[in-house]
Order: structure tokens, then sequence, then C-alpha cells
């Protein structure tokens, strides 16, 4: 009996060790892979890529690739005595809330250290707990609901997890507003598509119009799938609004805008960021005339390096045009890059250890954040659509 067992207990170590294998690897799954002096440093990418807002999704995709080409172009990032080549990993979250965590938790099994992501602000705020939860940096280079960053969670070790390169909606909103006030709004419609990002920009409109004296006439919700407004909108023809402001994304903006006209309403339509896209201006066509929309940063054209950003978009991504935010998009993978040197680390804690310390010249600016993960001092842009092009018609600083 006893040299059987001596036999047999050599083969259950071996089968204990290959059962462990599996959860080693998981364990593994965000060490950087290695080739000579060379390690390869996943950065994720979290955006609709599918559905009615993929062009912005794309674009905002296109942006941190943008950065990472060039960055892999130079070949001198060095990170704790190793060359580092960065690699971006895309995932597609629809623009569904739903879709936030699952697409989150694919890009931390993926091994990517930090992420770009996301578009809006509905799906940003419930893959924030997964970012955080697993050590993480989250830079949004378009989300603007303040709540994004003010009701993170910080990561294990304490550091703050999600940042952004833009403007909140707590600026935005109320720079919407007082702009319709300085251009004769007496009575306004406020109506939002009932997303965190549609409604708590819209509430920002609300507040600041009412704070003025604007008689706010009616408040309003549809969906970010509405696309027939004529019901609606007959019932606001009769309470002659001057202007209606929609929170909402461009798909939807469209047909809100081109059945306003459609029904006689002598009413502007007002937006934000959302809608405030060269896409809203194809879909509406010659209905998109006078529509007044806002942008939480500065202008591409008044970007001092945004003529050469345009050109090499265009070059590296044949036949698609900069939407919005590919610019922030971009700068949010030289902030990531700047704190994994100024940490000398590639370790997802160590980065956002580091994230505050950032402070760079950017595309969009100079970029450096607030103790809560907002971009410091940033920017408003009102345009008006003239002519089929939006046209800058004030920034706010």
């Amino acid at each position: 009996m006893q040299t059987k067992l001596f036999k047999l207990v050599p083969l259950m170590a071996a089968v204990a060790l290959t059962a462990c294998k599996p959860e080693e690897k998981k364990a593994d799954a965000a060490q950087p892979a290695a080739s000579g002096d060379t390690i390869v440093v996943k950065i994720g990418s979290g955006a609709p890529k599918s559905g009615e807002i993929a062009h912005l999704g794309k674009d905002n995709e296109n942006g941190a690739q943008l950065a990472v080409n060039e960055i892999n172009a130079k070949g001198d990032l060095v990170i704790g005595g190793k060359k580092v080549k960065l690699e971006l990993v895309g995932e597609d979250d629809a623009g569904d809330p739903k879709q936030g965590p699952v697409v989150a938790q694919k890009l931390v099994d993926a091994g990517a250290v930090a992420v770009v992501g996301h578009l809006n602000s509905g799906v940003s705020i419930p893959a924030s707990a997964v970012y955080a939860a697993a050590g993480m940096v989250q830079v949004s280079p378009s989300s603007t609901n303040p709540d994004y960053t003010l009701k993170s969670t910080k990561t294990p070790k304490g550091s703050v997890s999600a940042y952004r390169v833009v403007a909140t909606d707590a600026k935005q909103g109320p720079s919407v507003a007082k702009y319709l006030m300085e251009h004769g709004a007496k009575k306004v419609v406020v109506l939002d598509d009932a997303t965190q990002y549609g409604k708590g920009l819209a509430d920002q409109v609300d507040k600041t119009l009412k704070e003025g004296k604007v008689e706010v006439v009616a408040r309003e919700a549809a969906t970010d799938k509405t696309t027939d407004f004529k019901a609606i909108l007959t019932k606001i023809k009769a309470m002659n609004p001057d202007y209606i402001f929609w929170g909402g994304m461009d798909a939807t903006a469209a047909p809100l805008v081109k059945q306003m006209k459609e029904l006689g309403l002598t009413a502007k339509l007002a937006s934000a960021d959302g809608a405030c896209t060269e896409k809203m201006v194809e879909l509406a066509g010659e209905a998109s005339e006078g529509v007044v929309c806002s942008v939480a940063g500065m202008p591409l054209e008044k970007m001092a390096k945004g003529k050469d950003f345009v050109a090499n978009y265009e070059k590296a991504f044949s036949g698609q045009k900069v939407q919005i935010y590919s610019p922030f998009a971009y700068d949010a993978v030289y902030a990531i890059v700047d704190a994994m040197k100024k940490a000398n680390s590639v370790d997802r804690e160590a980065i956002a250890a580091a994230m505050p310390k950032v402070s760079i010249e950017g595309l969009i600016g100079k970029i450096e954040f607030e103790p809560t993960g907002d971009i410091k001092g940033g920017a408003i842009t009102i345009n008006e659509i003239k002519g089929k092009k939006l046209t800058v018609a004030q920034i706010i600083q």
C-alpha cells in the first residue's frame, strides 16, 4: 500500500498543477506581452460602432487610433527600461447602457491597462464601476454628465478612475441657456430623450432659463429612438415658443427639426454636442438652417494644430471626416501615456495614481485634471448652422 501511495503522489500533484493553469493565465491578463526589449501595452476603446450614432463612436475610436499610430511611429516610448509598442483594442458598446459594463469587462479581460471611452454618459457611467474595480483609468473624450466623475468609485488602492477631457453639462447647459436668453428667448420648450446625457443636460438648461426669468412653457420627454415628433409638436405649436431645446443626439434632432418646419413652427431648434455635428446637417438638410448648438470644447479650427489633425485623420481614414470628439479621444491617449511616463510603469494602479500629475499641451489645449477627474478650464463653443455649415457664434472659456 505504501509503494502505490508514493507512486500516486506525483500524479496527483501534476493534476493539481494542470488544474491551476487557467486561473494563472487569467490573473496575468493585464501583463503586457513581451518580445525581447519591447513590450506591447494595450489601451482599450469603448464606443458605439453600430446603431444610430455609430459615426460618432467610430470617430472617437479613430482619434484614439491616430494617437496610437503616431506614438508607435516615433518609436521612443520607453517605460521601465523597456521599449513600448501600443495596441488599441476597440469594442462596440452600441450606445447601449446595458452594454457598458459588458464591454468594460471585455476590455479588462483583454488586458487593457487603461481605456478611452465611452462616447455617451449613459454608457460611461455604468461602465466606470467595472474599470474602477479593476484598478483602471477610464478617460472619456465626450461624456458630459457631471455624475460620471462626481459619483464615480475609486480603484482598490484609492485612486480616481474616471476622467474626462471635455467640459461638463454643469457648464454646457447654462452656456446654451444664456446664449438663448441673449438672443430673444422669452418662451422656451425643453425636450429630452430620457437618457442620462439628454435629461441631465436638459435639466441644466431648464434650471438656468427659469433662473433668468424665461418662461419654460413645456417640459417633455421622448426617447433616444423617437423619430416621429408630430404629436408633441402639434401641441407645442399652439404655445408659440421662441426656441425648442432638444437634449439628445443628431439622429433624433434631424427628424425633430424637419418636422418642426413641416408643421410650420417658427421656433428655432437649440441643442448641444450630441446634435452639433456635420451628420445632423446632412440628415436635416435645409431644415437645419438656424439651429443653435454647443460643443463641450474648443472648435477644431481654433486648435493650434487643428489643420494638421484633419489632414492626418483624412489620410489615415480614407473617406471619413472628423465628426466632433476625435481630437479629444486623440488627447485622451496622450494623457494616459503621460501618466505611464510619470509612473514609469504600465501597471494599472500605477497609471491611475499618476493621472493627477498629468500636464501636457494637447491638440485641444492644456490638459490637466481637477481632483474630481474633470479637465481644468474646459471651454464651451456655441455654433449656429448657416448655409449648411456649423459656424462658431461664441466661445465660453
